[in-house]
């Protein structure tokens, strides 16, 4: 299976002012990924993702949120706006990509702010049939070193089935810490064993990068096919 991967600034169809677009063979979903805080689409983790996913047959848009579009256009490297002043971007991306991709089921999601935008308008597109799921790949719960700075209001009633794959000693949420939040039934995790938030493990651990973010794309790939036979 060969992705055909397309990059493009801004069009009718996905307004955002960069994004790429890979394209598997007869894809019956696609996931809308957003960035991180502080590295755009073509970030290594992001690119390595998108490779995997795609060899497991899931179509893939990739969009970047204005502020980091500009940097890429030599704009100054700004702090992110607050993730709720994201939240009108994302939902026009899906619009978008509804338009475009009429017969593809549509699942939203993206690394750690991109992921967190995402589920705050989880509900509501599910709601509307706009969307099957939600995917995070290192859901930021709290600041590093913030326990107590909870970004968890909106997931504990969530009704949009979801998958949240994060590293076990994730400093924006570790394993310990997120069994104990009282969060949605709907919420499926995967764990990658002694990752970091980009799933990256120690190296006396025993566990490597690459075969995290293989298991990484193999619980999306699971979840994915799970929104797409519910259809």
């Amino acid at each position: 299976m060969t992705p055909v991967q397309k990059r493009s600034g801004q069009t009718a169809s996905v307004p955002t002012a960069f994004h790429i677009e890979r394209e598997p063979a007869d894809a019956r979903i696609r996931l809308i990924l957003a960035h991180g805080a502080g590295a755009g689409i073509t970030s290594p983790f992001l690119e390595a993702m998108a490779d995997l996913l795609t060899a497991r047959g899931i179509a893939l848009t990739l969009f970047e949120f204005a502020y980091m579009a500009a940097r890429r256009n030599g704009g100054p490297k700004r702090p992110p706006p607050k993730a709720e002043a994201l939240i009108g971007e994302f939902r026009a991306v899906v619009a978008g990509v509804r338009k475009a991709h009429p017969r593809q089921a549509v699942a939203i999601g993206g690394k750690s702010l991109g992921g967190r935008v995402a589920s705050l308008l989880a509900d509501d597109l599910y709601a509307q049939g706009a969307i099957t799921g939600l995917v995070c790949l290192g859901y930021p719960f709290h600041p590093p070193a913030k326990p107590d700075q909870l970004r968890t209001d909106h997931l504990k009633n969530l009704r949009c089935p979801a998958l949240i794959v994060q590293g076990e000693r994730d400093p924006f949420g570790n394993r310990a810490e997120v069994e104990e939040m009282a969060l949605s039934q709907k919420i499926a995790f995967t764990w990658m064993s002694d990752g970091d938030h980009d799933f990256g493990p120690r190296g006396r651990s025993g566990f490597t990068r690459k075969g995290n973010l293989t298991a990484s794309a193999d619980a999306v790939a699971a979840f994915v096919a799970t929104l797409s036979e519910a259809r």
